[in-house]
């Protein structure tokens, strides 16, 4: 199994450097086809509130940056 953040880094290293993410589609992944990715959310939100904390992953929301997460947001590799 694995876990938000290896889910996240997993993810975010198959996509272009300027690409993001669904918090969702790193639950799906977690969960994979026969789980429930719901309930998946609660660790992935955790993970994403660390990682943006240690500065290795950006949050935004239609282009534009977030410091915290709040409301919907998406994923990204952290600004180089």
């Amino acid at each position: 199994m694995t876990d938000a953040t290896d889910a996240i880094a997993i993810l975010l290293g198959k996509r272009s450097e300027d690409a993001t993410i669904c918090p969702s589609e790193v639950a799906r992944y977690i969960a994979g086809s026969e789980g429930d990715w719901r309930a998946e959310m609660p660790a992935i939100h955790a993970s994403v509130d660390r990682l943006v904390d240690q500065g290795r992953i950006r949050l935004s929301w239609k282009g534009e940056p977030m410091q915290k997460r709040n409301g919907p947001y998406r994923i990204g590799a952290p600004a180089k």
